[in-house]
C-alpha cells in the first residue's frame, strides 16, 4: 500500500494516512483483521476531503501496513495503537467512527481522552465480542485447547485461513468489558446496526445505548443490512449521520 506515513507507536510502528482540514478531526477506527483501505475508512476520507474536514485512518499494529503480528494484538494493545494516533497526530476535538472491534477500541479511547472526543459513531459496534461472541460460543474442547495451547484457529467467512484467536486476547478482553456497567460518556453517540448482522448481533447496539451515560444516543437498524454495512445506501446513511453531527446539510 502506498503514500502512508508511519508512527512509532507504543506496540510497533503504525501505518496511517491523515487528510488535513478542519476540526474537528474524524478519526476511523477499523475492524479486526481489516486495514484501512477498506470500503469505510475509503469513503470517510473522500467524504471529509470533499467537505475540507480533518481525517485519520490507520492500521492497527498486525493489521495492513503497520508492523507486529496479528497473534501479538489484544483489545487492550489496539486500543493503545488508538490512543497515540490520536494524541500524536490530532489537535483539538476528534469524532471517532468505529467498526466492529473498532466500535469497543473507540469506546476505550474516549474513556481515556474524554474531554478531547466530541462524538462517537458506532457501524455495527462490538464491545465484549471476546467474551460474549467467542468464549460464550465455545464449547469445553475449545476452551481446552485454547488454554492448553494458547490458540484456536476458526473457520471465517472472510478468510480461507481462518481467524486465529489467542488466549491473551480473550484474557486482555476481560480487562475491557464495557457491557457489564455504566459507561460514563457525555458525548453525543450515533450507532448503526444492520439486522442481517450474521457477526454482531444487532441487539448489541440497543445495549450499548442503554449503557452510555450520553442522553444524545441514536441507534439506527437497517433492516437489510450485513456486518459491514458496506454498500452505497449504508455509505450514504453514515455520510448523513457524520454530517448531522457535524452540523452541516446532506450526507
Amino acid at each position: 500500500m502506498d503514500g502512508y506515513a508511519m508512527l512509532d507507536g507504543p506496540n510497533g510502528r503504525i501505518a496511517y494516512v491523515m487528510t488535513p482540514g478542519r476540526r474537528p478531526t474524524v478519526l476511523f477506527l477499523g475492524g479486526l483483521r481489516s486495514d484501512m483501505t477498506g470500503t469505510k475508512a475509503t469513503f470517510l476520507e473522500a467524504w471529509c476531503r470533499a467537505r475540507g474536514q480533518g481525517f485519520l485512518r490507520f492500521d492497527y499494529t498486525g493489521h495492513g501496513a503497520s508492523a507486529g503480528r496479528f497473534e501479538d494484538g489484544t483489545i487492550g494493545a489496539w486500543s493503545a495503537d488508538a490512543l497515540a494516533v490520536l494524541d500524536r497526530l490530532t489537535e483539538g476535538p476528534v469524532v471517532l467512527v468505529g467498526s466492529s472491534m473498532g466500535g469497543w477500541a473507540m469506546l476505550n479511547v474516549a474513556l481515556a481522552r474524554p474531554d478531547g472526543v466530541a462524538a462517537l459513531v458506532g457501524i455495527a459496534a462490538a464491545p465484549d465480542f471476546t467474551e460474549e461472541l467467542l468464549w460464550a460460543r465455545w464449547d469445553e474442547a475449545t476452551r481446552a485447547t485454547l488454554l492448553r495451547d494458547g490458540i484456536v484457529i476458526e473457520p471465517n467467512p472472510y478468510d480461507p485461513a481462518g481467524y486465529p484467536y489467542t488466549r491473551a486476547l480473550i484474557e486482555d478482553g476481560r480487562r475491557h468489558l464495557r457491557l457489564r456497567g455504566p459507561i460514563p460518556l457525555a458525548c453525543p453517540v450515533r450507532l448503526l446496526h444492520g439486522q442481517q448482522d450474521d457477526a454482531v448481533p444487532w441487539q448489541t447496539s440497543l445495549r450499548l445505548a442503554e449503557r452510555l451515560a450520553a442522553e444524545d444516543v441514536q441507534v439506527t437498524l437497517i433492516k437489510d443490512g450485513d456486518h459491514r454495512l458496506s454498500r452505497e445506501a449504508d455509505l450514504s446513511l453514515l455520510g448523513r449521520t457524520l454530517a448531522a453531527l457535524l452540523g452541516q446539510d446532506g450526507g
